[in-house]
Parts: structure tokens; C-alpha cells; sequence
């Protein structure tokens, strides 16, 4: 585990502060609309391909996604990488052999990216286990995590005029402080990334702790943000606030219901998109209860799009369900399978994204890995 310094996680804890929720917070202009309905391929595509590797991310290219979503961790050598998990977990990755014969961290699987250094990382194969719940990944044996940089390198030789969209997600636990790095350097090191690509104006930079949203606001307000949440990370003991929130408690805020109160507090860290979760993770929808048994509502789309902020579900996987948030006018949808998404998206007439030459594709694929 990582020890942060103790004034690291004093800052933390007093730095994010808010007034009470004002008219101010809540109204403001719309945004204009997106060229192009917003598919989003979640990791890359992970229904398709092994998730965040550099073929998922070709995958979602020759699939016609918008917009590659993904993660990033960062090393215990500073360096901000492409992976969804705080750990490397063995249903994804295997060791292959130690950087050196007598390196005490190895075996390297089961192990915090945080105190793992990238060359450690780069041993791993994270391309040749199909996940159970995932029968329909091809896999690539012997792919690796890459750095957010390998990944920014990779899609501008198959985007050389740079159309493509990012989601960008810090994988911060707002519960478990030590597991990473801190908030301030987390979105620091990332935000260095964002400004060195040709890419920093298409990125949209997304977390489950608030905090990070804040703090990258902070440091570059022209970036745009989505607050992403769902049942777990909005609840909260009775008078207190969730740890997921930066301090706001959403019963402070004037909304009916828990679905506009939630649009109402992202709108008060200024975030420009509100990413809720389609389904319930810890709470289970009451069946008797009128209307969605979803997490994501029309009402909660509504006030979202009152207040001027565009609303993107995830990780959206049904049909069915596509069919009901889109006739609430959601204005994305992430995906685990952007392929059906956006053929879906075609035959409703919507405006796709074009696809990219399949072959100048696995040109760029072959020479990056």
C-alpha cells in the first residue's frame, strides 16, 4: 500500500470546500449539441476485444466509436498508464518473469499499480484471458498495460487529423486514500499529459471522486469534466455527506427527489456532463415503486438538461434500455459494444462518427505494440 504524507492528505481534506447551493450553481446556458451522436467505447470495446489495450482501442476505432473511453493509474515511478483497476487482478493478467531474479515485488499480479514501477508492468500479459463474462473477446496474447502516452501515440498514427473524442477516468477510491496516489498529483500528472497531445481539446475528463473534477477544473477550466455516479458512491449515512462527492451532501440541494438533487450537485462543482450508471449496484430497485427501475431517470435527464449539462450514461449493454434513455434525449451512451450501439444509432437515422481505414489501423497496431 502507498503511505502518503500525512499534509498531502490534510490538504485533501481541506481543500475542497463549497457554499451552500445557489441559483448561481444551478442555472446555466445550454451547450451546443455534438457533430455526431456520442458513442463511447468503454475501455476500448471490452465486449469485443481484451479490454484497455492497445487492440481494444484499435477495435473501437474500426468499430466507429465517437469517443474511446478509458482509464488511467499511475505507476510508483510517476508515470499515468491505461488500466482500469487499482490492482492487477489474476483474471486479467499473468506474470511472465521479474525485471530482475531477485526483485522482492514479483510475482507482480495481485499487486497495487501504485507500488508497482512500469517496468514491472510491462512484464504482465493482459491480452490472453478471456473473461467469463465477456465470451465474445478476441484476444491477443502477450499485450500490454500501456502509458496514457503509448495510447495518445498509437490512435494519432490512425487519426492523423484527430477526430477522435476521449473520456478520461482517474481511478481515485475516495474510501481507500492510500491505494493511490493523491488527488492534486494524480490530476496533475494526468493534465500534464492532456496539454503535450494534439488531443487536449477532444478529452473529456471524468471521475467517480468529485474531488478530481474540482481539481482539475482548478487547474484548467477550459477542460471539460463528466461526474460520473451511481447508487453506491451517491449514498450516504443520514446528516452526512458521501466520501464521493467532494464534501457536498445531496440534501442540501432543492430538488423533489434524489435524481435532481444528483443533477443539482454536479452542477455545482461545474461539471458539463452528468455520467450516471443505467443500473442499481447496492440497491435494489424497489419493484413496486412507479416509473424506471434504473438508476439513470427521465427526471434526473431533465434537471441535467435544465441546468445545461449533457447526460451520458453508462455502461449500457441492452437494447432495451438504449431504446428507453434515448427517448429521454440522453446525449451518449458508453458501451461495452460500440459496434451494436452505433448500428443501432444508424438505423434510428442518428449522425455516427466515420469509421477509420481498417488496414492503416493494423499498420499503426503492429508498429506500436
Amino acid at each position: 500500500m502507498v503511505l502518503l504524507p500525512f499534509l498531502a492528505v490534510l490538504l485533501l481534506t481541506t481543500s475542497f470546500a463549497f457554499s451552500s447551493p445557489t441559483q448561481e450553481h444551478l442555472d446555466a446556458p445550454q451547450k451546443p449539441q455534438s457533430k455526431y451522436f456520442d458513442v463511447q467505447a468503454h475501455r476500448g470495446g471490452r465486449g469485443n476485444t481484451m479490454e484497455s489495450t492497445l487492440p481494444s482501442f484499435a477495435w473501437g476505432l474500426i468499430d466507429g466509436a465517437t469517443t474511446l473511453e478509458l482509464d488511467n493509474g499511475i505507476t510508483q515511478d510517476g508515470v499515468v498508464v491505461v488500466w482500469h483497476d487499482e490492482s492487477i487482478l489474476p483474471e486479467k493478467c499473468s506474470d511472465t518473469e521479474p525485471i530482475s531474479p531477485d526483485d522482492p515485488m514479483f510475482p507482480y499480479v495481485g499487486k497495487y499499480i501504485a507500488n508497482l514501477t512500469l517496468a514491472q508492468l510491462k512484464t504482465l500479459d493482459c491480452g490472453s484471458k478471456r473473461q467469463i463474462n465477456y465470451p465474445m473477446q478476441l484476444t491477443y496474447p502477450g499485450a500490454q498495460i500501456s502509458t496514457l502516452q503509448e495510447v495518445f501515440d498509437f490512435v494519432e498514427c490512425a487519426d492523423p487529423s484527430h477526430q477522435m473524442l476521449w473520456n478520461i477516468e482517474s481511478k481515485i477510491d475516495a474510501r481507500y486514500p492510500n491505494r493511490t496516489l493523491g488527488v492534486r498529483e494524480f490530476v496533475q500528472k494526468q493534465h500534464d499529459i492532456f496539454i503535450s497531445s494534439p488531443y487536449l481539446k477532444s478529452i473529456t475528463y471524468q471521475s467517480f471522486d468529485w474531488r478530481a473534477i474540482v481539481a482539475m477544473k482548478s487547474l484548467n477550466p477550459e477542460i471539460t469534466t463528466s461526474a460520473l455516479i451511481d447508487d453506491e458512491t451517491s449514498a450516504a449515512s443520514p446528516g452526512s455527506a458521501s466520501p464521493w462527492l467532494a464534501g457536498l451532501r445531496l440534501d442540501d440541494f432543492p430538488g423533489s427527489s434524489p435524481d435532481i438533487r444528483i443533477a443539482q450537485a454536479a452542477r455545482a462543482i461545474d461539471a458539463d456532463i452528468l455520467s450516471p450508471s443505467t443500473s442499481f449496484y447496492i440497491t435494489p430497485p424497489d419493484p413496486a415503486a412507479k416509473g424506471s427501475t434504473q438508476f439513470t431517470t427521465k427526471e434526473m435527464v431533465d434537471e441535467a438538461h435544465r441546468l445545461g449539462m449533457k447526460v451520458k450514461p453508462w455502461t449500457v449493454n441492452r437494447l432495451d434500455i438504449v431504446d428507453q434513455i434515448i427517448e429521454w434525449e440522453v446525449d451518449g451512451i458508453i458501451t461495452d459494444y460500440p459496434n451494436v450501439v452505433r448500428r443501432w444509432a444508424k438505423q434510428q437515422g442518428l449522425r455516427v462518427a466515420p469509421k477509420f481505414p481498417k488496414q492503416r489501423i493494423f499498420a499503426c497496431l503492429e508498429k506500436h505494440m
